[in-house]
């Protein structure tokens, strides 16, 4: 039932989004998770996407009560652009758990494709094609004519939840993969993106729905 919720949700956010949850996984060990503090990392060169894209995830946390810190503001802007080895990794993780920090949300994008659809009612024939003719005379130019095709990117995502807890095994908590298809808008496929991972979060009880106080004012009601 958790997962159809999750479906639907999904559905709903990003129905008229170029956003797109694809998969994702929770640890099966974990029923629920509690954040003290969160790492917010944006693997990206585009400084502007990484900077709204970190800070919209700080607003949802800190909404929740829930002290988070963007990357850009605890390491050099190179921090998600340069190699690291496994022992500065390693050197790093020992440092967030020194200060205080209990996870980390890592994004980033792990592959591009180029893609080419159909057009829909190309030559503005029916789509219900009664005969043989009506359909080949639809489609007979479809592999020559630059008018049938649209062409888009789909970049592949993923969001990943790790505990660095030190009282416990430093591991992975949930996965998500996410499509974002042709973005046009820095701001608008932030917004989507930040929105789908969060009610997936919610839907795995990884970070706790926002509690809103109903203001009730008892004149009006005497």
């Amino acid at each position: 039932m958790k997962f159809i919720k999750i479906i639907v949700f999904c559905f709903l956010i990003v129905s008229c989004s170029s956003v797109e949850l694809v998969e994702n996984w929770k640890n099966p060990d974990i029923d629920t998770y509690s954040s003290n503090k969160v790492l917010l990392v944006g693997m990206t060169s585009n400084r502007d996407a990484r900077q709204q894209f970190e800070k919209q995830l700080q607003d949802q946390y800190a909404s929740r009560g829930i002290e988070s810190v963007m990357s850009l503001d605890l390491f050099e802007p190179s921090f998600a652009t340069e190699k690291k080895s496994e022992e500065e990794l390693s050197i790093l993780e020992s440092n967030l758990i020194n200060n205080g920090f209990d996870t980390i949300l890592f994004t980033k994008v792990i592959g591009v494709e180029d893609k080419i659809a159909y057009k829909k009612d190309y030559d503005g024939y029916d789509s219900t094609h009664r005969k043989f003719s009506e359909d080949y005379l639809k489609y007979q130019d479809a592999f020559y004519n630059p008018d049938y095709y649209e062409e888009y990117t789909v970049y592949h995502t993923e969001t990943s939840m790790y505990c660095i807890c030190p009282t416990k095994d430093r591991e992975l908590i949930w996965k998500g993969y996410i499509d974002i298809m042709d973005p046009e808008s820095i701001q608008e496929t932030v917004n989507d993106y930040v929105r789908l991972v969060v009610i997936v979060l919610e839907e795995q009880q990884l970070i706790a729905p926002v509690i809103t106080e109903d203001i009730i004012d008892e004149p009006a009601i005497q």
